[in-house]
């Protein structure tokens, strides 16, 4: 009998001991910050923000120095082609030989002109086999400068559009973040609720299994009715399904959790109830500041009205005369041996203007400039409009917050006085002298109070959690929230 009694002990510890260490309690900041990491939605961010990175790179590259090798290598050739000859006749004549060539280009862009300055250096060799001839020619050097004339100069436009693109991506990566942080204290709440209908499922369930086993003994000795007894058994039977209901939810909750905040395992996860910020304290006002300084809607607000003025200049810079000036100097020369090319090369130049001068397009160039001038307008206005739509979301989340922290205090309350009603609602069927009616709205209102505390204080963390991702502030320490 000891054995048995010893090993039912060691089943019973044993097994607890086993869940525990099986069990795995988590805070909401852990839970966030596990998302932030985990998730498929952070490493999505974390993808796009090196793709914004490597585009940017792309852009600075514009304006750097460019350097490049071209060339033919071999340049062999072994046909039959046409020769006119000298009397209007054609002859097909055997062609072989061999016409390879390097050039080293380089090339800088001028971004306030638009132009672009360049050198080069040429060295080609022809290599005539049927007459065993090889001849070279060659530009040691050669510097030039091509400049577009009344363009449009889209090096000065993206100039100053690009970086305000790589600041609002750098901004919308921490946009990003703090959304995760909104989606996951979602799931976190639905099993937080979960895990609290489960425990007061439980309790319920237990607690009509004890006052089902006294009415008993009352009805035994004829102090309540059978139908009262009734009541009882189907209230047990509803505790039961229950518990059974609030098991399924906490197991769809807590798939829906790991799934979202990346948790790998098949550890327990049991939350702890989030306590509520009291001392922080949000100011309109703050938050207003903060947003204008950190949002990339605050960035894309001037972006926006920069790209529409880069439309008008390139509608007007498209029309009418256009005309492109180039010039270049330099040195070239030829012979039959390669040091020919670099022995007293001749120097050469040239200058060529290329314009073009509509006569007639039948109001095509000033429709172009007058829609661009319309949209310029229209995106003035709608960039004012979701202004004012971003200003008023943000001062309503404040108020929202506020009204949170205010309601958080009222269900913390309702829930004690709840708590308080019910425990004497039970002592008091016990001794008789309450119906079960009345038992039974003490247990609803109990249960009703728990609940609501719960979902007071998943508003409040989700109007905190959205008011850090429209400021892009740490109200809680006091700081501009970053990420490397």
């Amino acid at each position: 009998m000891k054995k048995f009694l010893a090993f039912g002990l060691f089943m019973i510890f044993g097994l607890n001991t086993y869940a525990a260490l099986d069990t795995i309690r988590l805070t909401l900041p852990e839970v966030v910050a596990m998302a932030k990491s985990n998730s498929i939605a952070a490493k999505q961010a974390i993808t796009v923000k090196e793709t914004k990175y490597w585009e940017w790179r792309t852009f600075k590259s514009n304006y750097q120095p460019q350097l490049s090798l071209q060339g033919i290598l071999p340049g062999y050739t072994k046909t039959y082609t046409q020769v006119q000859q000298p009397n209007g006749t054609i002859l097909f004549q055997p062609v072989h030989n061999d016409n390879s060539s390097l050039t080293l280009n380089f090339t800088q862009s001028i971004a306030a002109t638009g132009g672009t300055i360049y050198g080069t250096t040429q060295l080609q060799r022809f290599d005539d086999f049927d007459r065993n001839n090889v001849l070279y020619n060659g530009i040691p050097y050669g510097i030039g400068y091509t400049q577009p004339l009344l363009q449009f100069n889209s090096l000065k436009w993206d100039k100053k559009i690009e970086p305000l693109k790589y600041d609002e991506s750098k901004q919308a990566f921490i946009e990003t973040q703090e959304k995760i942080a909104i989606t996951v204290t979602e799931y976190f709440f639905d099993l937080l609720l979960a895990q609290v209908n489960l425990n007061i499922s439980e309790t319920n369930f237990a607690n009509t299994q004890r006052i089902l086993t006294i009415a008993n003994t009352k009805f035994e000795l004829g102090k309540i009715s059978k139908n009262e007894i009734l009541q009882l058994q189907l209230e047990v039977l509803n505790a039961q399904k229950a518990v059974g209901t609030a098991k399924r939810d906490v197991e769809i909750a807590t798939l829906n959790l790991r799934s979202y905040a990346g948790i790998e395992g098949d550890d327990k996860i049991k939350l702890n109830m989030p306590a509520v910020v009291q001392q922080m304290t949000v100011a309109a006002d703050k938050v207003l500041k903060e947003a204008f300084e950190n949002r990339s809607d605050a960035i894309a607000f001037v972006r926006r009205l920069a790209e529409a003025k880069r439309d008008v200049a390139k509608a007007k810079g498209e029309n009418g005369l256009t005309a492109t000036l180039r010039a270049n100097l330099g040195y070239s020369s030829a012979g039959p041996n390669i040091f020919d090319v670099y022995r007293s090369p001749k120097n050469q130049q040239a200058v060529e203007l290329q314009f073009a001068i509509p006569i007639m397009d039948w109001g095509r160039s000033k429709s172009r400039t007058k829609t661009a001038l319309a949209n310029e307008q229209f995106t003035t206005y709608a960039v004012e409009q979701d202004k004012q739509t971003f200003k008023q979301q943000i001062i309503t989340q404040v108020t929202l917050f506020n009204m949170m922290k205010e309601q958080i205090l009222l269900t913390d309350a309702a829930e004690k006085i709840a708590a308080e009603k019910y425990k004497i609602a039970s002592e008091r069927y016990v001794l008789g002298n309450l119906s079960i009616t009345d038992l039974s709205i003490a247990f609803q209102e109990n249960d009703r109070a728990k609940r609501d505390y719960v979902s007071s204080l998943r508003d409040f963390w989700a109007a905190y959690y959205q008011l850090r991702y429209l400021s892009l502030y740490d109200f809680e320490n006091n700081k501009k929230i970053t990420y490397s």
